[in-house]
């Protein structure tokens, strides 16, 4: 897989990185992602591996824009209010790399339907602040064998894991919460969302291009009030429903 020059350039800090190079950035070229979610993680995630030369980026959301979403999801602009978020981010993330091929599906994740949005991808990032989402995209990421990259936020705190196998997402989170808190409802500042979105852009990135070593395994917890990180392991459940 060749580069053309425009490229070549584009990539250069990219192409110098020991870590990534000239493989790395194939791999990257290559790659197909599904972006499950295009909100306050979702959207700076996008903006990052658009920009990185991800080949293919799948953006799966039924929503449309409101004002409110502004204050976190950078991706969007006042002219695209009461939008579809699948669209305007497409229109978006096309006019920051053109060498990217957007796909859409604006139509909400089940379980239904979720093998069919994933297929042929090569990774899988989940933003979304719901569970029943999040269980159906996890779900069909063990069945198919897609490694997923999974990233939360509320309030002043975020968390970004990576699951490949097991342990799955649900073994980290058996059941839905009763009282499973939503931005909408708690609130979250919006600079927090920007530095969840980067983490799972960067991640994404690690396990495309084999840099590093990705949070397999393990979740890396954020403390913005405090301005702490940790990362703790996340242990298989032998009665998990999905990959035990």
């Amino acid at each position: 897989m060749s580069f053309s020059d425009d490229e070549i350039e584009r990539y250069a800090r990219h192409l110098v990185l020991a870590e990534i190079g000239g493989p790395g950035q194939q791999r990257l070229k290559a790659a197909r992602v599904a972006i499950v979610g295009l909100g306050g993680v979702g959207a700076p995630a996008a903006l990052y591996l658009a920009a990185a030369g991800v080949g293919a980026l799948r953006l799966i959301d039924h929503d449309v824009i409101g004002l409110s979403n502004l204050q976190r999801q950078i991706i969007f602009a006042e002219t695209d209010v009461g939008d579809p978020k699948a669209e305007a981010g497409a229109a978006r993330l096309g006019a920051l790399n053109s060498h990217v091929d957007v796909e859409t599906a604006p139509e909400r994740l089940t379980a239904n339907n979720a093998a069919w949005l994933l297929d042929g991808c090569d990774l899988v990032l989940d933003g979304t602040d719901d569970f029943e989402t999040r269980f159906a995209t996890n779900a069909a990421c063990v069945a198919a064998g897609i490694p997923l990259v999974s990233g939360a936020l509320g309030r002043w705190s975020g968390q970004v894991g990576v699951f490949a196998g097991r342990p799955c997402y649900r073994c980290l989170v058996p059941e839905a919460p009763p009282d499973a808190e939503t931005c909408a409802r708690v609130g979250v500042v919006g600079a927090l969302a920007g530095v969840v979105g980067s983490m799972t852009a960067l991640e994404a990135i690690k396990l495309i291009t084999g840099a590093g070593e990705a949070l397999t395994g393990r979740l890396l917890l954020y403390d913005g009030l405090a301005g702490t990180a940790r990362t703790v392991g996340v242990a298989a459940d032998p009665a998990c429903p999905v990959c035990g």
